[in-house]
């Protein structure tokens, strides 16, 4: 069974992160790789951040001078990833997770932080491993097929609500 690795790191104060928050993002990384069948060691990288900062890399990066809920820096194309150095792990890249636009979505959609933050965590590792939306159709709705797969794995279908109460 492979390892993989989840850095995470909390860039924002203006939402407090609900206990169990950091296990439940590293349970959506795991099952997205085992989804996909992905048998190598790897890492990823998931920032919490504030609107402010998330609107900053999308107008950088995507020229959207606008909050959005997660950007994803994939690290590999085509399948192949760097490797890092001292592990040998697959680095995949970084997610960066808006926690105040997570908030505000889970209130819209009528579900909890917890579910928003799953979603958003599936939805960015499958851009990760090269899974893109962008031009719909096809392409679009497989990925979309995917997330709900893995969420519903993880108990997490899109009716359910989710609260851990364990620690993180």
């Amino acid at each position: 069974m492979q390892k993989i690795k989840v850095l995470i790191s909390n860039k924002q104060n203006v939402v407090k992160i609900p206990s169990g928050i950091r296990l439940l993002v590293r349970r959506c990384c795991h099952a997205v790789l085992n989804h996909e069948g992905f048998s190598q060691d790897a890492e990823v990288s998931v920032s919490f951040v504030d609107n402010a900062d998330i609107q900053k890399l999308n107008s950088e990066y995507r020229q959207k001078d606008a909050p959005t809920d997660v950007l994803s820096f994939p690290l590999g194309e085509n399948g192949e990833f760097d490797l890092n150095e001292e592990t040998g792990a697959a680095v995949l890249g970084d997610i960066v997770l808006s926690m105040e636009k997570a908030y505000e979505q889970a209130e819209i959609y009528g579900h909890s932080l917890q579910r928003e933050v799953a979603y958003l965590t599936v939805h960015s590792m499958f851009h990760l491993l090269g899974y893109d939306h962008e031009q719909g159709g096809l392409e679009a709705v497989r990925m979309r097929e995917k997330e709900e797969a893995v969420l519903t794995s993880l108990g997490l279908p899109r009716s359910a609500s989710y609260v851990m109460s364990d620690e993180n």
